[in-house]
């Protein structure tokens, strides 16, 4: 699937948008089919950084249940409670391209604030805990390389 600029014509997602962190991009970026920014870790080390320290609170995140893989963050400017159906299951749908489940039909990923996530002292890279989340069902989707 390639991803497009939103409907509105907004312009491509900014360095900013991208989670640049010490001059190198931790996170792919697409834009979903409602215009809202998603950011999609690169490897475990870039997850921390994404879901600690450039999401905002308020931030919507993504991961697969029970298997490694990136992290997805939904920008939320607007300090919106609820994403819109598209843009959730396609941020849900990327979380489950780029872990190990992908090719597992149907894949249970977990939803929760990015306030909701923390680390505990000592966990492995990558590795995070949710104080509350949601888990929905979607088929595995994936970025073309040259989308982002």
């Amino acid at each position: 699937m390639r991803v497009k600029p939103d409907r509105r014509g907004s312009p491509p997602p900014s360095d900013a948008d991208a989670g640049i962190w010490q001059g190198e991009s931790v996170a792919r970026v697409a834009r979903s089919p409602d215009g809202f920014i998603v950011l999609v870790g690169r490897t475990a080390r870039d997850n921390d950084v994404l879901s600690l320290k450039l999401a905002s609170p308020r931030d919507f995140w993504f991961h697969t249940a029970g298997e490694s893989g990136s992290h997805v963050v939904v920008r939320n400017p607007d300090n919106l409670e609820r994403l819109p159906r598209e843009t959730r299951r396609f941020a849900a749908g990327l979380a489950a391209g780029y872990s190990k489940a992908r090719r597992g039909g149907k894949v249970a990923v977990h939803e929760a604030r990015a306030r909701d996530v923390s680390k505990p002292r000592g966990l492995a890279p990558g590795k995070v805990v949710l104080s509350r989340y949601a888990t929905l069902r979607v088929e595995p989707l994936r970025l073309e390389e040259d989308s982002f």
